[in-house]
């Protein structure tokens, strides 16, 4: 760069430099005061010998002035020379010391500048004092020391610009007193602005070297703050080789990692500090490889060398660095802690495919799985077995003992699941208490029938989790592909077509998958769309059956029972439809329409009989139930006493306040309670003190047999009547079919009696008749003798009549007969040939003896052994082991 240097400019920034020296500012960097500082060191150091080089030039001239007899000279001589020497020994003590030692910096540059005033002021004189000399070699040397004494004193003084300055102004300033205007105080001028442009250039220097010396310190101190709090607070650090490739710097955090008590990380060689992450022996030599060339590498993944076992990963980048000569020097780079977003990753990648809960795979696992053995070309080796468990009982668990009581059970259920599947095959959660397990390479189905039952045994035995022992049960449908399914979507619902039949079958069985299966689930798929047309086109409607007083066989009251003339397939029963509805949100809508119109059909009856309406738990668990009681009952007119709502045991799975809230407001609505089915669900007495019914149902199971001689069917009537009793509650006997039964049943004290002995569901114009025309009272019909003893049960079945088959449900068997739900034949068929299975794969020959609402009576061509019907639940090593 190029300056530029007038006059006016020159005398400008000498001034600016010049007062900066002088004046102290708030601004003032640290690096001007450094500068000061130096320059006042470097003129306390060459003082001295300048000094004594100036006092010579007075000295001698006052030497010379002696011999020649010029005492004014001489006089001048010594007047400078002690000038000189108070001048010298005093700006002495201002740079070292301070006279008082409490002088600034610019005070001591002020003393330097004023005190070169003085000294150039006085050997300015002596030139004029030698000037009064006689011409000659004394002259001359005189000249010569006094000229060479201001030339010696000027090298002194310039590194302060204040000082410099000084001189030369006591210089002109002398000269202009001494001569006036003319050649001399021209002549001194020019030296004053040659030594103001020097100054000028010196100040320009330095502002530059100061202001970039301030710069790099700044930078400097920033950038270590910077790379100190990245280091300390960040995943990241720095490190730097020489030409050797060993460590000469590592981040702190980084070394005391890699530090061994006999080999400390600084100093090592940096390829036997880290090596790659990989298991590939090749790449173990990367880094050395990148040194020996030196070649940048970037994003390298690296562990401890030495340290194996140190659960630590890092990304590492690094270049080789060059001198500016082009020599190589080392190699420098950075690293980030990879560690905790590798845990992170396996953590992720553990969630994604494993079961938070048991550690099993999860459904996504599952899935991909399946879907990999059954994208293999197909084959006997390549077939694949798929079990869907189902857990009983869970649900009441989880509700009665809590979700961490429930999930306890869950991990032990895990366990023992693993343990007996093992190796044959992958184990994984779907989630709740559903549970899958995929076998590749096994299909026959007695062993996946052997293993299924040793799964349900090992399941069932009962579990004890903090003190409390709990029994549950499993359910397992199964499904083979390819034949049940060549894909995994197809299979899965194939596998829980088969979970459902088992569970329709009872649960605590397993069932494999069969073609009939899905053409129920079709069927089940047409009935739930064809019920949602069913409350839209009237095609439900109500039939009634009588419920009579014991004593006086008088009617007190009918049971609404929902019917469906479905156009197409005749009457539906109950028993087919109603869970449909309950599965797909329908169950409260037609509750309504069923509490509705029983209300308003039994608002044409006498005033003193009752209307019975079902309720299901699901109705029960909805907080508008009270409001669509009270609305039915206003719109009808009829008075509340004579609407019964009965009431299942399932509303008591989910035991809450809500649901004595639910109690006693119906009772504030005025209405009766009854509770139906007793003694067929998660029966407890405990609830008989909170609810407050009005009546107790006795379930059909118990009135059929119950007069056989040494059923025990009586005796539990009995204890249930007295019971009722006890509590004040009346008792009504469901399915009484013979007249021996009301004998019993009124024996036993029950108050109520309610069965197609009685007669069969009515229409309400049928009802109003039969009260009018009967006065009220009851006729009894059907046999005297109670048939065969049978046993209740409700298990899905299979039956074939010529090329027709289907599913039916069998609801009681006997030795020599069964009652069947769900069988689409005219009333009154009679006669009819049937295959019927009563065990799996088992299929007995029967007669259809009789047919009606959608059941039916079988008579079996021989008799049948009951106790075929319990399945083997336990495997024979066990039953051994038992």
């Amino acid at each position: 760069m190029r300056i530029r240097v007038t006059p006016f400019r020159a005398l400008r920034v000498a001034f600016a430099a010049l007062w900066t020296d002088l004046s102290p500012s708030a601004t003032e960097s640290e690096g001007h005061r450094n500068t000061l500082r130096r320059q006042l060191r470097q003129l306390a150091q060459s003082w001295p010998f300048a000094l004594l080089v100036a006092l010579a030039a007075p000295l001698q001239v006052a030497w010379t002035g002696w011999q020649q007899a010029r005492p004014g000279v001489m006089l001048v001589a010594l007047a400078c020379a002690a000038v000189l020497a108070l001048f010298g020994t005093l700006l002495l003590l201002a740079i070292r010391r301070g006279i008082t030692r409490r002088w600034s910096l610019h005070g001591k540059v002020r003393t330097a500048m004023a005190l070169g005033a003085v000294g150039g002021a006085a050997l300015l004189l002596l030139v004029f004092a030698t000037a009064q000399l006689s011409p000659g070699p004394a002259r001359l040397a005189g000249f010569v020391t006094a000229f060479g004494a201001m030339i010696v004193l000027v090298i002194a003084l310039y590194p302060v610009r204040a000082a410099t300055l000084g001189f030369g102004a006591g210089l002109l300033v002398t000269l202009g007193a001494q001569d006036g205007i003319g050649i001399g105080l021209g002549i001194g001028t020019v030296l004053l602005l040659a030594l103001t442009s020097s100054t000028y250039r010196l100040a320009l220097f330095e502002r530059s070297a100061v202001a970039q010396r301030d710069l790099d310190h700044a930078q400097g101190r920033m950038a270590t703050r910077l790379v100190a709090e990245f280091e300390t607070h960040s995943s990241g650090w720095f490190w730097q080789t020489n030409s050797e490739g060993e460590v000469t710097y590592l981040t702190d955090k980084v070394a005391r990692e890699l530090d061994t008590p006999d080999a400390p990380a600084i100093g090592a060689p940096l390829s036997r500090l880290f090596r790659m992450d990989s298991a590939l022996p090749e790449t173990e030599r990367t880094i050395a490889f990148h040194l020996s060339s030196r070649t940048a590498f970037s994003n390298y993944s690296v562990r401890p060398a030495s340290r194996a076992k140190l659960e630590r990963w890092w990304s590492m980048s690094g270049r080789p660095i060059f001198d500016e000569d082009g020599i190589f020097i080392g190699f420098v780079g950075s690293g980030s802690d990879l560690t905790e977003r590798r845990r992170a990753d396996a953590e992720i990648t553990r969630l994604a495919l494993f079961d938070g809960l048991t550690g099993l795979a999860n459904r996504q696992r599952l899935r991909l799985a399946l879907d990999q053995m059954l994208a293999q070309p197909a084959s006997p080796q390549r077939m694949t077995s798929l079990f869907l468990l189902d857990l009983d009982r869970f649900k009441a668990v989880n509700d009665t003992l809590g979700h961490q009581m429930g999930d306890a059970l869950l991990k032990q259920v895990a366990q023992r699941l693993q343990r007996g599947i093992g190796e044959a095959g992958l184990v994984g959660r779907l989630g709740g208490d559903e549970f899958q397990v995929i076998m590749p390479g096994q299909a026959d189905r007695e062993k996946l029938a052997e293993l299924a039952r040793r799964v349900i045994f090992d399941l069932s035995q009962p579990y004890s989790i903090e003190g409390s022992a709990i029994s549950i049960g499993c359910s397992i449908g199964i499904a083979i592909a390819p034949q049940d399914g060549g894909d995994s979507e197809t299979l899965i619902r194939n596998a829980d077509l088969a979970l459902y039949a088992a569970k329709g079958d009872g649960r605590g069985i397993h069932r494999f998958f069969r073609d009939e299966l899905l053409v129920g689930a079709q069927s089940r798929k047409q009935l739930e769309d064809d019920l949602r047309q069913a409350l839209v086109g009237n095609q439900f409607y109500l039939a009634y059956q009588p419920v009579v007083d014991t004593r006086s066989e008088r009617i007190v009251g009918y049971e609404a029972l929902l019917r469906w003339a479905h156009p197409t397939r005749g009457l539906v029963s109950p028993a087919e439809f109603v869970p449909v509805a309950e599965d797909c949100g329908l169950i409260e809508t037609i509750g309504e329409w069923v509490l509705r119109t029983a209300c308003t059909e039994a608002a044409g009856w006498p005033g003193d009989v009752r209307v019975a309406v079902n309720v299901s738990p699901i109705q029960f668990a909805n907080p508008v139930l009270p409001s669509l009681v009270t609305s039915a009952l206003a719109k009808s007119g009829i008075a509340p006493h004579r609407l019964e709502l009965e009431i299942t045991e399932g509303v008591f799975l989910d035991e809450s306040a809500a649901s004595e809230q639910m109690f006693k407001t119906l009772k504030g609505c005025g209405v009766r309670l009854a509770l139906d089915d007793f003694g067929t669900g998660y029966s407890s007495l405990g609830y008989l003190k909170k609810a407050p019914f009005d009546k107790i149902k006795i379930d059909q199971s118990f009135v059929k047999g119950a007069t056989i001689p040494g059923n025990r069917n009586a005796a539990i009537i009995r204890a249930i009547v007295s019971l009722a009793d006890a509590l004040g509650m009346e008792t009504t006997a469901e399915g009484v079919e013979n007249r021996d039964e009301i004998t019993l049943i009124r024996d036993l004290g029950c108050s109520h009696i309610q069965g197609f002995v009685y007669g069969k569901p009515a229409r309400a114009a049928d009802v109003l008749q039969q009260l009018t025309i009967g006065g009220g009272m009851a006729t009894a019909t059907g046999y005297q003798i109670t048939r065969n003893p049978r046993t209740a049960m409700l298990r899905s079945a299979r039956i074939e009549a010529g090329a027709v088959s289907g599913e039916v449900r069998i609801r009681n068997i006997s030795s020599t007969g069964a009652m069947i739900e769900g069988i689409e034949v005219d009333d009154g068929t009679t006669d009819l040939d049937v295959l019927i299975e009563l065990l799996e794969d088992q299929m007995f020959p029967a007669k259809l003896r009789w047919a009606a609402d959608g059941r039916a009576g079988l008579e079996f061509a021989e008799t049948f052994n009951l106790e075929r019907l319990a399945a083997p639940s336990v495997p024979q090593a066990a039953r051994k082991a038992g």
